[in-house]
């Protein structure tokens, strides 16, 4: 839908493209990705009520994962239930203060979630490499301002981004070739200049995919070169196996993310970038909570105590 105005017509609302044309797919993908938000919102609703009903897990490791899950679970529900009821309507329309809105909390939860990952990587390392001051560099404070931070950067982020998305003018073309509102597919579409745009998104991806990878990758530099230095095997297992969720998780999201974005660069490669865009907007947040629950210990430890409770009606 289109307005007048004294520069021609003005979109009002978009059309999203969706993950794909085809018809025959529609229904399959439905129930395919339902299945996949389903286990999202359970996986990860249910490590942040298991780790606020469990004590032992109140630790610092643990406060940065509840704050993690947390944020899968909002990012999740951020443009999932918009996709899936696009995929059983003939006419899959967002409205542009929607698309706005979808835009700056997708955003927010997504620039949150890099720099909480480097949050988990920075209490790894002190675990790890100062493990006898661990809990004073790792205190309620320091925790509570390095969550903080990383809440800040994603709120300024996704406020620069949505701020100069709100300058631009969208006139007669209104579908967007994605299945959710996203900066590069949005920037095809203006009919104004996106010379701002295009700045801004080099200097905030730029800092949001540096400052993560460098802290992270000093981080574990440290932590690879401190545990090879520990002369028994079972030292170094036990290391490397409180490292393995973390270094899974941050493979899955960086690592796709940055796929995602080499795809949308090259020229014609859109249809690939929505496809490989699945793996950190809709995969990742379900495969966190796994990760976290099937390789810890502590988590396994946590959900039979809760089973045995529930068993016993005294779960409060």
């Amino acid at each position: 839908m289109t307005t007048l105005s004294g520069n021609g017509s003005l979109v009002t609302e978009f059309l999203l493209g969706g993950l794909t044309d085809h018809p025959e797919l529609q229904l399959p993908l439905f129930y395919l990705f339902l299945m996949i938000y389903i286990v999202t919102l359970v996986g990860n609703l249910g490590l942040v009520i298991l780790i606020i009903l469990n004590p032992h897990l109140h630790t610092p490791m643990y406060y940065f994962l509840f704050n993690l899950s947390s944020i899968d679970l909002c990012y999740s529900s951020v443009f999932t239930p918009k996709m899936l009821m696009n995929f059983v309507s003939k006419k899959n329309v967002i409205s542009y203060a929607g698309c706005m809105t979808q835009l700056f909390f997708f955003l927010f939860f997504v620039i949150s979630e890099c720099y909480m990952l480097t949050a988990m990587a920075y209490d790894r390392y002190v675990a790890i490499c100062n493990p006898l001051l661990y809990k004073i560099s790792m205190s309620q404070q320091v925790c509570s301002g390095l969550s903080l931070a990383a809440y800040a950067m994603g709120f300024a982020g996704s406020s620069a981004h949505t701020g100069c998305m709100l300058r631009l003018t969208f006139c007669n073309a209104n579908v967007i070739n994605h299945y959710l509102c996203d900066i590069l597919p949005l920037l095809q579409l203006s009919c104004t200049s996106t010379y701002v745009n295009k700045v801004v998104v080099l200097i905030v991806v730029g800092i949001n995919i540096t400052v993560p990878s460098f802290t992270i990758l000093i981080s574990y530099v440290f932590i690879i070169t401190n545990i090879l230095h520990i002369r028994s095997v079972q030292g170094r297992s036990k290391a490397f196996s409180t490292c393995s969720s973390h270094i899974m998780a941050i493979s899955l999201f960086f690592g796709s993310a940055a796929f995602m974005y080499l795809k949308y660069s090259s020229p014609g490669s859109m249809e690939e970038g929505k496809i490989s865009s699945v793996f950190y907007t809709n995969v990742g947040p379900m495969l966190n909570p796994l990760i976290y629950s099937l390789r810890n210990k502590d988590v396994k430890v946590a959900l039979t105590k809760v089973k045995i409770k529930i068993e016993n009606r005294d779960i409060f």
